[in-house]
């Protein structure tokens, strides 16, 4: 079995605890900047700190940062806030598996980027692979109980929400990649974990001078629910890690297309933790999904 196989598995399970935490935040009355902000803040000494502990213990000097390491970092970074704060909004609107389901999106967004960006080149069968997992995605942003003409039951605020947080971590696992790519030297943990020690600094302290201006009462509410947020920290750390690590090791569609696991993950949180059931409908928006990844990575 490759490396980024079993790391990206445990990205995807970190990632969907990692969720479920700030959802708790979420409904325990703090904002979705606030339970964005929980993630940044906790997980930033921490990776500082592996980052420079695993430099000592390889003995690997840390990797000089080029010039084309920080547009990749930062527009990276900037686009997984706004991804993130996408996320938690849209649990107020769908309950918690198709919550995440429509963030999934991301895994068709990264095909387009990948090839803007990086270079990649995508089939015949990837392109029908997006047709599906679009058609996946209108099944599940439907709202059963909506009333009026039908564009209102297909373009809603879970629908835009759900999108958007698909297209931005499209582009902050190829500004990821590419910030790792970038570092001349250095084994692919020690590029990952640098990358992404950076990228939480930056951040944190673009959160937190939001918070200052915007919402101060907030960073105090982060920080008295610690023993949540704290968890929500650690969670977006090992993720973090995984994510990074698989994304220097692998293409980012082929990475998450197997993320997609996380689908599983979040059904079983959600009937587990939230009591939570999904329609007959979406059922058959998850399958269309499903069979949009199983096309993508026979395509890739």
């Amino acid at each position: 079995m490759e490396y980024w196989i079993p790391v990206t598995l445990a990205a995807a399970l970190a990632q969907a605890l990692r969720f479920t935490l700030q959802k708790k935040l979420k409904l325990s009355g703090l904002s979705t900047t606030g339970a964005t902000f929980a993630r940044f803040a906790y997980s930033a000494p921490l990776v500082a700190l592996i980052a420079l502990g695993y430099s000592r213990l390889s003995q690997q000097p840390l990797p000089p940062i080029p010039a084309a390491f920080w547009p990749n970092a930062l527009i990276g970074g900037l686009a997984q806030i706004l991804a993130t704060m996408s996320v938690v909004a849209l649990f107020s609107f769908r309950h918690f598996a198709v919550g995440i389901t429509l963030k999934k999106t991301e895994v068709l967004m990264s095909v387009p980027f990948g090839i803007v960006v990086l270079g990649e080149t995508i089939s015949w069968l990837g392109l029908a692979a997006i047709v599906i997992g679009l058609v996946g995605v209108l099944m599940l942003s439907d709202q059963p109980q909506a009333t009026g003409p039908g564009w209102r039951r297909i373009v809603n605020p879970a629908t835009g929400l759900g999108l958007a947080a698909g297209v931005m971590f499209a582009i902050s696992a190829t500004g990821y990649r590419g910030a790792s790519l970038s570092l001349g030297s250095g084994d692919a943990f020690q590029r990952a974990v640098v990358t992404l020690a950076w990228v939480t600094a930056f951040q944190t302290g673009v959160m937190a001078a939001w918070l200052q201006w915007r919402e101060r009462a907030e960073m105090g509410q982060v920080f008295r629910q610690w023993r949540v947020a704290a968890m929500v920290g650690l969670t977006s750390m090992v993720g973090s890690i995984c994510w990074f690590t698989a994304f220097t090791l692998q293409t980012v569609p082929y990475v998450k297309a197997l993320g997609q696991v996380e689908l599983v993950f979040s059904l079983v949180i959600g009937w587990l933790v939230f009591s939570e059931r999904v329609t007959r409908r979406e059922i058959e928006g998850l399958v269309l999904l499903a069979v949009s990844i199983l096309v993508l990575v026979l395509a890739s």
